[in-house]
């Protein structure tokens, strides 16, 4: 069932809109904006109904709120008010409002309102999955990585919380290709891509293919050593799959990873600490493979193995 917010500081309104849509909709209730902007944070909504006119702060103030806020942005937002002057609808569009509806409203209207805006969403996050999705692994591809990675680095600057990039990269996989054949390499390539993704199920990881043999993934809320613990019980998972190889590495198909864990402020670049990672990963190559090299700020250096 589809979760709709309802953002009203009047408890009758709410309740009646409640009323309309509660057969087809999970539908959460707030009476102030503030409250309704936390909701918003934290719940999974695809449409929120939203009064103009409320004490603490008004609608247009907190439509701006939630189109600032990455974890808010994309929920489509529909604008309820007695205000009858077009410049309102006119302001509430032009700041993102998917549509604005003038109380007093039709209980049908609200309903074949709020039934199209839903589809449209589902329409709208449809089409932007399989845009962002590899396609030979189901991870997360390039462009999704583009998208949200530097997200993930504003929201750890905002809330003081550690992030960490780290980088991998299947060991000696052009010899894989050469002697097993394409196919089984693209076989590989998912193989290692479903072990790894699935340690990255929370929403603050980001695992993505970042390149032919090569994984990039950036997660928020672990230190450094936990953190490089972490990517070490990845990379065994992924030797544990023993998938045969003629690597002088191993018997088995395995992956070198490199990484930098941080608490970033402002100021600082995420394009250092990717390329910091990328250092680590290239360390952990030369130093024989099938290991983890991780980074603290750039500060301190740990190895899986000597």
């Amino acid at each position: 069932m589809d979760k709709i917010l309802v953002i009203d500081d009047s408890a009758v309104q709410a309740e009646y809109l409640r009323s309309i849509l509660k057969e087809e909709y999970d539908v959460t209730v707030c009476n102030t904006a503030r409250e309704g902007l936390a909701a918003a944070k934290e719940g999974c909504f695809g449409l929120i109904l939203l009064d103009i006119v409320m004490p603490d702060m008004d609608g247009f103030i907190l439509l701006r709120e939630l189109k600032e806020t990455d974890l808010t942005k994309h929920i489509p937002v529909i604008m309820l008010t007695s205000l009858s002057d077009v410049q309102y609808e006119e302001r509430g569009l032009l700041m993102g409002a998917v549509d604005y509806v003038a109380k007093p409203f039709s209980p049908v209207i609200i309903r074949a309102r709020v039934n199209t805006h839903i589809q449209l969403y589902h329409y709208q996050m449809e089409f932007k999955q399989q845009a962002m999705v590899d396609e030979l692994t189901g991870v997360a591809n390039r462009r999704r990585y583009e998208g949200e990675s530097l997200s993930k680095w504003r929201e750890a600057i905002r809330f003081g919380m550690p992030l960490s990039i780290c980088m991998f990269d299947i060991d000696k996989f052009k010899l894989y290709n050469d002697t097993f054949g394409h196919p089984a390499g693209d076989q590989v390539i998912s193989a290692v891509a479903k072990t790894a993704s699935s340690y990255f199920q929370r929403s603050m990881d980001l695992f993505a293919r970042y390149g032919g043999e090569e994984f990039i993934a950036v997660f928020v809320g672990s230190d450094g050593h936990n953190a490089f613990e972490f990517l070490k019980t990845i990379r065994q998972a992924v030797e544990d799959l023993h998938i045969p190889h003629c690597s002088p590495v191993s018997q088995w198909v395995t992956v070198s990873v490199g990484g930098v864990s941080l608490i970033p402020k402002v100021g600082d670049s995420y394009d250092t600490y990717l390329k910091l990672a990328d250092t680590m990963l290239y360390d952990a190559k030369r130093l024989g493979r099938n290991r983890v090299v991780w980074s603290y700020e750039g500060k301190e250096q740990w190895f899986e193995k000597e």
